[in-house]
């Protein structure tokens, strides 16, 4: 009998191990399958965090140009308004440049208080950082004029400026009008 029960016992035995080998694969599956989820959930959780570097940065470049946008809007928020007061700068000069000699005392008064109205002007633009293109006897820039005449005349060089015909303005940095000239051949 004794033998009957270590058989029993080794039926036993063996029963269990196949119950744990059975049970050992089943973990063994498990562990995989877990695994894989979780290099998933590393590999989505990498994308997200790279997705939200790319969204600050965009973020953070998006600011950057409104700034620079302000900054470049402000600097030259007169713009407008300086090139609608040239042509009344314009038609200060046509009317000081009337001969003094040909004029009655009456209008010689006239003319001078236009000059100084003129003179205000000018010095108000010079606050605002309005400046007149310097350009007469100046070799001509295509940059900074634009050559509506040109004439061929003895001893002077090519390109020089010989006359303005209507003068031009730098608004800070920026050209406002550029100078239209009469340029040597």
């Amino acid at each position: 009998m004794e033998e009957k029960e270590t058989l029993e016992d080794s039926k036993k035995e063996e029963i269990k191990e196949e119950v744990q080998q059975e049970k050992e694969p089943k973990k063994e599956k498990k562990k995989p399958k877990v695994n894989k989820e979780l290099e998933n959930l590393k590999e989505e959780n990498a994308k997200l965090q790279e997705k939200i570097l790319r969204i600050s940065a965009e973020s953070q470049n998006m600011q950057r140009r409104y700034t620079e946008e302000i900054a470049r809007i402000r600097k030259y928020e007169g713009e407008t308004f300086a090139k609608e007061i040239l042509s009344i700068i314009d038609n200060f000069e046509r009317a000081i440049k009337l001969d003094d000699n040909d004029l009655t005392d009456e209008l010689s008064k006239f003319l001078s208080g236009f000059k100084m109205i003129y003179t205000n002007f000018l010095n108000i633009l010079n606050s605002k950082e309005i400046k007149e293109i310097d350009c007469k006897d100046k070799e001509f820039d295509s940059n900074f004029m634009e050559a509506v005449l040109t004439e061929k005349v003895e001893g002077i060089e090519k390109n020089q400026v010989l006359e303005v015909l209507q003068k031009g303005y730098m608004y800070k940095d920026k050209l406002l009008r550029p100078a239209m000239v009469k340029v040597s051949e």
